[in-house]
């Protein structure tokens, strides 16, 4: 898992659990959950019975004498608010795949490059022509620059990861380098069974 999606599960869990416990908050407080249990609602604790307002007239005038830089503070704490949600919204549409390797290294060499479709592509391929492959796919990840390689593969039947890998390893992977000139061409290698059908044991 990258960075990225740390950050992105954690900000959705705790966008989250503020989203549920207001909800929660709100909903018993609509059916008088406290009443019905007969049970004390804890000290301070808002919204206990269906007549509760979230805002009371106090507090909404409690802020009001506080002078003349109170609210456009507030507004310019939402809008920050609001604009750090957008950035973040809109970083989930980048591309997460270099849209072309450099080859030869950086700089490439009279400013060749190769699209990262087309390299996904034919490591795939390669990839699905080893022993024991039953299905493959490949694709390039990070930046441009510093590319790297994801492969997924289903296994047949009886097949071994093992002498998969090493096939893989020797064979599409270090053709990949070899072609783009890349020394360092980090790769991740998924490996799945295929399902097959039951034998039955006589």
């Amino acid at each position: 898992m990258n960075g990225r999606s740390t950050l992105n599960r954690l900000l959705l869990a705790i966008t989250g659990l503020v989203l549920l416990s207001g909800g929660l908050l709100i909903f018993t407080a609509g059916i008088d959950f406290y009443r019905l249990l007969h049970i004390a609602a804890p000290a301070g604790w808002p919204l206990t019975t269906h007549n509760d307002v979230l805002l009371s007239n106090a507090d909404r005038t409690r802020w009001a004498d506080q002078g003349w830089w109170w609210w456009p503070a507030v507004i310019a704490a939402l809008a920050l608010a609001t604009a750090l949600a957008l950035l973040w919204l809109l970083a989930q549409f980048r591309r997460h795949r270099p849209g072309s390797v450099r080859l030869g290294g950086t700089p490439p060499p009279d400013g060749v490059e190769l699209r990262g479709r087309a390299l996904s592509d034919a490591v795939a391929d390669e990839t699905r022509a080893l022993p024991g492959v039953g299905r493959a796919r490949a694709h390039m990840t990070g930046r441009a620059a510093h590319p790297q390689l994801d492969v997924a593969l289903t296994l047949t039947e009886h097949a071994a990861p093992a002498p998969v890998l090493q096939a893989l390893c020797h064979g599409p992977v270090a053709q990949a380098r070899d072609c783009t000139g890349l020394t360092d061409l980090p790769t991740r290698a998924h490996f799945d069974v295929g399902r097959h059908k039951a034998r039955r044991v006589e």
